[in-house]
């Protein structure tokens, strides 16, 4: 028999869902060789996420891709729930306050387009059967009988995960809900409304729309129970739809149906040796809050431009540890979120619902998730462990700084951009500061220096040391020179 090629790059990638692919096209933008494994022979034309919130807008910002992508879709300035349960998004602090609605297909071409630009390779019809690793590297076997070898590897195959099985990973967690039925649908009236929600004592129903004349139907029985897998007829989605949001909107010409479960999962490491766990690979929660693949967007973000340090010879390998550290907390934190808004919406005792409508009645939305709950959902208000004595804006994220000139040109970016996520794409750290710009030219190559617009604002005394990913890695009041280029040693390496 004879032997096929084993292909050999820096990073392999499992999934081609958003999570995967901006993680492909960031590393491959670093320079880091990239293969991208997805089992799918072709593109799915059918979409599980609609919602896109702030800081993934932020961060595709920081990519040069969200105006694009804002082109293809509906903002809201909130979320409904049900008919008194909501989010407010409309307050919060970002070029973003709103929710866009655009299906997740659209968001995966952007980054497919802007992945494969940068470089890297997209292998279909490669399903990964096996797995070994050692001190050197990563090897993935794959069903066509093809080896893959690379220095680290990243699952982002989903709930089902195959890597996380290959590596005995355990998922634990519990079901949420079950029978939930889901369809794309024609529909005879089309709603008023961009996203169409509500629950009551019939159950939840929810529709929204792909923007090209079909509609995906999410609903869920109270009374009724449907095996997984079940194809739900036009009858019954008719009948859902008129119990639930009091009219049918007369659902036809049925493209794809089925029923599942939503569970509350989260592996307890992401990190196994050189393998990664990024998205619903290591975490997955109910769709309440449309928190699923902005989640796996910010994994991605956080882990991409660690890897590229490492494998650039930047960063020792213990940078990648702060992967788990940092964004492990934030999926316990997203399961608590969307655990509390679905039980909330899908509450069936008369104390849950008694509470509901205690809260709600005070504004029309849930009080705690107006406020900081909003921040959370929509991720502009995640922040990453600082150390003890560190200056309070560490591990913050950073909003959208207006700047001066910057000291270099930004690639694919104008030659003086005026906002910090304008600097972000070139991928590198952003040093801001009054004056101390002149220490960090020994680091030209990894960090992009500006001033703030404002000299005389708040950050007029400050220097921040920015992350590609829009954190503060170091922040300090008038630094000296010394100080600052320990800094800049610390996270960016010794220079070349």
């Amino acid at each position: 028999m004879a032997v096929k090629p084993t292909t050999e790059t820096d990073v392999l990638i499992v999934g081609a869902g958003p999570t995967g692919l901006l993680l492909a096209g960031d590393l491959a933008a670093a320079g880091v060789g990239v293969t991208l494994l997805e089992k799918r022979a072709v593109e799915s034309n059918l979409t599980r996420a609609f919602a896109v919130h702030a800081r993934s807008l932020e961060m595709l910002d920081a990519r040069g891709l969200a105006e694009e992508l804002i082109a293809t879709g509906r903002p809201l300035d909130g979320l409904k729930m049900s008919d008194r349960l909501g989010i407010d998004l409309g307050s919060l602090p970002t070029r973003f306050p709103f929710v866009l609605i655009t299906p997740q297909y659209n968001v995966e071409r952007l980054l497919l387009e802007r992945a494969e630009k940068a470089g890297a390779t997209v292998l279909r019809g490669a399903e990964v059967t096996g797995l070994r690793q050692d001190a050197e590297g990563v090897t993935l076997e794959t069903r066509d009988g093809r080896s893959h070898r690379a220095a680290y590897a990243v699952a982002t195959d989903g709930v089902h995960s195959t890597v996380r099985d290959l590596l005995g990973i355990p998922f634990p967690g519990e079901s949420v809900v079950d029978s939930m039925v889901l369809a794309d649908v024609r529909l005879e009236r089309e709603p008023t409304e961009t996203i169409t929600v509500s629950a009551n004592h019939a159950g939840f129903a929810f529709i929204a729309p792909f923007g090209d004349g079909w509609f995906r139907i999410i609903a869920w029985d109270r009374e009724e129970r449907y095996p997984d897998g079940t194809t739900p007829s036009p009858e019954q989605l008719t009948a859902l739809a008129r119990a639930i949001l009091g009219e049918d909107y007369g659902p036809h010409d049925v493209r794809w149906s089925s029923t599942f479960h939503s569970d509350e999962r989260q592996a307890p490491n992401y990190r196994s040796g050189r393998v990664f766990l990024a998205g619903d690979a290591a975490h997955c929660h109910s769709p309440a809050g449309g928190q699923g693949m902005n989640t796996g967007l910010q994994d991605s973000a956080n882990l991409s431009w660690k890897l590229a340090a490492v494998l650039r010879g930047q960063a020792t390998d213990a940078l990648l540890d702060t992967y788990q550290t940092e964004r492990h907390p934030v999926g316990r934190t997203v399961l608590r979120t969307s655990g509390a808004l679905i039980r909330l919406a899908l509450a069936e005792s008369a104390p849950t619902r008694a509470l509901r409508g205690a809260l709600t009645a005070l504004g029309g939305l849930l009080d705690p998730v107006t406020g900081r709950g909003a921040k959370l959902v929509s991720g502009i208000g995640i922040s990453y462990p600082a150390p003890k004595d560190a200056h309070p804006q560490v591990g913050k994220r950073v909003p959208d700084l207006r700047l001066t000139a910057l000291s270099k040109p930004v690639e694919g970016a104008p030659a003086a951009p005026e906002r910090l996520y304008e600097a972000l794409r070139a991928g590198k750290f952003v040093l801001v500061s009054n004056d101390e710009l002149a220490a960090a030219e020994p680091w030209a190559d990894r960090v992009v220096c500006a001033a703030p617009a404002d000299p005389h604002g708040k950050l007029r005394d400050t220097v921040l040391l920015i992350r590609p990913d829009g954190y503060v890695a170091w922040a300090a009041v008038d630094p000296g020179q010394g100080e600052l280029r320990a800094a800049l040693t610390d996270w960016l390496g010794t220079p070349a």
